[in-house]
């Protein structure tokens, strides 16, 4: 195996494995805190990565586009958390937290992720391993965080335009949801939320995190 993929791979695991756990698990808790307990029943509220992980979308897919693209390009998911969204006490906006749950968890990720970066910078550790992989979890985060963003069904940012449509138009958004994520892929071949969607949504995020953190900044000056 090329001794570049394994470096890749022990750099970006532990970031992706946390990013893709936490977002779901995220999913899963705001809803049973809204009233919808389906999630926790089937054991998805959970830390336990092998319980969110799909062996195609988590492992198979992004190691083909790897390979494909020269590690260009990688794109891969997780086993969506089942929310039954007419269970929770106010479907429409209560939904609407539900799917932000998850981008926000890797918000906060990408902030402790810089956190760590900081931490390493001042404690002058020379080992540069610790510093990639700190830099790959804040890169990981953000980009999971803007791609699941984007406003079309079953993405996270679908929900959320859903919430805030009228409601024969909500109804009409979310037919799209079987066949969204078709959708999504032909719009990721064409470079389309790429270079329109992901880099200034990115960037802003970045910008977010970079205002958190501010003030620990002021102080360590």
């Amino acid at each position: 195996m090329d001794s570049s993929l394994i470096q890749t791979v022990a750099v970006y695991a532990l970031p992706v494995l946390f990013a893709i756990t936490l977002h779901e698990a995220a999913h899963g808790y705001v809803a049973r805190f809204f009233g919808d307990n389906t999630a926790y029943l089937l054991g998805r509220v959970s830390l336990n990565p092998v319980r969110h992980v799909d062996p195609i979308g988590t492992i198979a897919v992004p190691l083909l586009l790897y390979f494909l693209t020269a590690g260009q390009f990688v794109f891969g998911f997780a086993k969506p958390v089942p929310v039954v969204f007419s269970h929770l006490r106010n479907p429409r906006w209560h939904g609407m937290w539900v799917a932000l749950a998850g981008p926000a968890s890797n918000l906060v990720q990408a902030f402790v992720w810089a956190l760590v970066a900081i931490g390493l910078a001042w404690a002058r550790v020379q080992e540069p391993f610790w510093g990639e992989m700190a830099r790959a979890g804040v890169l990981v985060n953000l980009v999971v965080a803007a791609f699941n963003l984007f406003p079309i069904p079953p993405l996270d940012g679908g929900r959320v335009l859903t919430a805030f449509l009228p409601q024969r138009v909500a109804a009409a958004v979310g037919r799209i949801e079987p066949y969204g994520i078709f959708v999504v892929l032909a719009l990721v071949a064409a470079g389309v939320i790429t270079k329109i969607w992901m880099r200034p949504v990115v960037n802003g995020l970045y910008a977010i995190v970079e205002l958190m953190l501010r003030p620990i900044l002021l102080v360590l000056q």
